[in-house]
């Protein structure tokens, strides 16, 4: 039996929901037969993908700010779920250096929240916490980051990240690893790409607004390296996760988890931009090295050998297949697709692709 099954008909919490990653798991969770409820601020974009599936019909669509406890308790007491994924967060970069209160504010206290929720909801039996890759310090080396390397990092957002792990622990320490029939963990995925990512200051989001307005793309670090993954990968690592800290929790609780891609998808800048533009007819590259920049590493990549060995993950989707779907959700929504069968297939595809 897929292991997903379990969701059906289970109540889920997930914080963050009209964000992209978020939206995509409301929207897979919800097509599993769970009954979701989103709590997370307004879809900041034009053309969300959260507006784009519908999900305000699909799902119990909360607005609401993670770093009001009032707010979130209340919201989850009146969902009794079963699982709880953590993704609402400050997640650029750039942002955290213009506003590293606002960073700092919602990925350290807006999570405490979210835990002292879970802490004083008793039908909570399963919580996946998401941070980033961007929690370890990165150090330039050439290997992969593993669950237990120091934390940490020389900006904001870096920095935010690293703190948000330290609350996790404190609250599995105090609170968590002794509550019954309760399971806890968090994870770290790389750089992911997919359809219906609006940010700013992201590659892909940067390049598909360079297709539909027939403009040049700009390059600030071309030569940088990213673990580049298709979003449903670490997606169906963090229910798979969640899976398997409700039906045996004590064997994993209050672990880390890296969801990141296999090796041959650490590739450049560089590189991901010349497999989406070329998609297109006449984008041009341009590079443009500012001199000023706020620093963003170069080189970063995660050790999974964790969760392939212990939870028996592994990414579905290399480089190549991850561009490729990515570039065709695009190009069928500017052709005016429905977004919702496009998503559901893009979901078949995965689940059958070994």
């Amino acid at each position: 039996m897929d292991i997903l099954n379990l969701f059906k008909g289970k109540s889920v919490f997930i914080t963050g929901h009209t964000g992209f990653k978020g939206a995509w798991l409301a929207f897979w969770l919800s097509e599993l037969g769970a009954n979701v409820t989103g709590y997370a601020l307004e879809a900041e974009y034009e053309n969300s993908l959260f507006d784009a599936l519908g999900l305000s019909n699909k799902v119990n669509h909360i607005i609401g700010d993670i770093r009001d406890l009032n707010a979130v308790q209340t919201a989850m007491n009146k969902a009794e779920p079963d699982f709880v994924f953590h993704l609402a967060a400050q997640a650029l970069l750039r942002r955290s250096y213009d506003d590293p209160l606002l960073t700092f504010s919602t990925n350290v206290m807006g999570a405490a929240s979210v835990l002292e929720a879970v802490r004083n909801c008793p039908s909570v039996r399963s919580l996946v916490y998401i941070t980033s890759d961007k929690c370890y310090f990165n150090k330039e080396w050439p290997w992969g980051y593993r669950e237990d390397d120091e934390l940490g990092g020389p900006d904001p957002y870096s920095g935010s990240k690293a703190c948000a792990e330290l609350v996790f622990q404190s609250y599995y320490l105090s609170y968590f690893q002794h509550r019954a029939a309760f399971g806890c963990g968090s994870t770290r995925a790389g750089n992911v790409i997919g359809g219906g990512d609006r940010s700013i200051d992201r590659i892909v989001p940067d390049i598909i607004r360079a297709a539909e307005n027939g403009e040049a793309i700009t390059l600030r670090s071309p030569d940088a390296t990213r673990p580049w993954q298709h979003v449903m990968d670490p997606l169906y690592g963090y229910m798979v996760l969640a899976a398997q800290l409700y039906n045996n929790p004590q064997a994993i609780n209050g672990e880390g988890w890296n969801f990141g891609p296999s090796s041959d998808s650490i590739r450049t800048v560089l590189d991901i931009t010349k497999g989406l533009t070329m998609l297109w007819d006449n984008i041009e590259i341009k590079i443009n090295r500012p001199k000023d920049a706020p620093h963003e590493a170069n080189l970063l990549h995660l050790s999974i050998d964790k969760a392939r060995s212990r939870l028996g993950w592994n990414p579905r989707y290399d480089f190549d297949l991850a561009v490729q779907e990515t570039g065709a959700w695009y190009k069928h929504a500017m052709d005016g697709d429905d977004i919702v069968n496009l998503t559901r297939a893009q979901i078949d595809r995965f689940m059958s692709h070994a």
